[in-house]
């Protein structure tokens, strides 16, 4: 089944021409429900901090029990600091 025809397009990249932070998100997710980790790493590099990070959050909603601002909270540092230098990587190559 070819999943990307059912993606969301990126409005950045439509109206501007050029991609934005979270572009290949999608695609790497579909990399990684076909089981290719590196494809997906190669894709959008900050997948797997993304992952973790809305993991993290789901955890935070259904188990009240335990706190886990601060887990969020680096997770979120450094899943923004992946994206910007994947994001400065790729538009200077």
């Amino acid at each position: 089944m070819d999943l990307e025809k059912y993606m969301i397009p990126c409005l950045n990249k439509k109206l501007f021409g050029i991609e934005c932070l979270g572009c290949g998100t999608q695609r790497a997710i579909v990399l990684i429900l076909k089981g290719d980790f590196m494809g997906a790493f190669y894709q959008f590099p900050a997948i797997y901090t993304t992952l973790l990070f809305f993991g993290f959050v789901g955890l935070h909603f259904f188990d009240k029990s335990r706190n886990y601002h601060r887990a969020m909270i680096g997770l979120a540092i450094i899943n923004a600091i992946i994206m910007i230098v994947s994001y400065i990587y790729k538009m200077t190559q």
